[in-house]
């Protein structure tokens, strides 16, 4: 069976992707309201009732607003490590039944590996994950200031990345909207990836094994999903890393399920330029 991935939703106003396997059902992270994350789910032909479980990257209200009600009146498991689950019950004022994990630990949700990593954003203890099955690896690195080495290799194996593609800088800067404290923070080592950052991140993890990059986490206010595509495309392209697929993540709607088979997977014949030749591989996209 093909590994399914489907980003739900991503922005500042939510976020949550949906993964499906032969022996699992999991969202990552849960941003939006069941309602939200209902009617989402059923533009492919799911329900929240089949969750196996969600995985929690930190505990802002753009990653853990559906939690209450996904926990309480459906009953999901949540996984998520004990920072993040104490500052969740403090921020809703009430107890969740969580499976902790220690960051850097890896453990199994049915057939899926789950691999955490810490990444460096203003929250208690922010993870990135990179889920194994199947022979399939996605990588989920949204929220930081900054790719360290460590995040960097976390995700080095992965095939199809969400990566976060916050701002334009200068968009960012000339802000009206927005106070100078926030933009410092956004700004900051532990605030949110620019477009060039990204792309800087890209760069660093690209091997012939990644076939698919997801730009996730656009400001409303300070980007736009074109500038956030031109930067990353030139960037790929100035490397040779033409083998890569890249595509925006909307805040409103779910973007069109991926999916990926180990047998599809051979390697690409990606080099850094001046290398050696390169390749252009197939890829492999349907709706679910």
């Amino acid at each position: 069976m093909a590994v399914r991935l489907t980003i739900l939703g991503s922005g500042s106003a939510g976020n949550c992707a949906y993964v499906e396997t032969a022996e699992a059902r999991i969202l990552v992270d849960a941003g939006f309201s069941l309602r939200q994350i209902r009617q989402r789910l059923a533009t492919i032909g799911r329900t929240p009732e089949n969750l196996t479980g969600v995985l929690i990257t930190h505990e802002h209200s753009d990653h853990v607003a559906g939690l209450p009600m996904l926990c309480e009146k459906l009953r999901i498991p949540i996984y998520c490590n004990r920072p993040t689950h104490e500052e969740i019950q403090f921020q809703f004022g009430k107890k969740f039944d969580c499976r902790l994990f220690a960051t850097g630990a890896s453990f199994e949700i049915g057939d899926v590996l789950v691999e955490t990593f810490s990444i460096p954003h203003d929250a208690q203890d922010p993870v990135g994950y990179l889920l194994r099955t199947n022979g399939v690896n996605l990588g989920f690195l949204t929220d930081l200031g900054h790719a360290t080495k460590l995040v960097l290799e976390r995700v080095r194996p992965a095939h199809a990345l969400v990566l976060e593609s916050n701002h334009d800088v200068k968009m960012l800067q000339d802000c009206p909207r927005r106070p100078w404290s926030l933009k410092q923070r956004i700004l900051g080592r532990h605030g949110h990836l620019s477009n060039e950052a990204a792309a800087d991140a890209a760069q660093e993890i690209m091997s012939s094994e990644l076939r698919h990059l997801f730009l996730g986490h656009l400001s409303s206010e300070c980007n736009k999903p074109e500038i956030a595509q031109r930067v990353m495309n030139a960037r790929l392209q100035k490397i040779g890393a033409t083998h890569v697929r890249v595509e925006v993540a909307a805040q409103d709607v779910p973007c069109t399920t991926l999916q990926l088979c180990s047998t599809e997977l051979t390697s690409s014949a990606y080099q850094p330029l001046g290398q050696g030749s390169l390749g252009l591989s197939s890829e492999t996209r349907s709706s679910a």
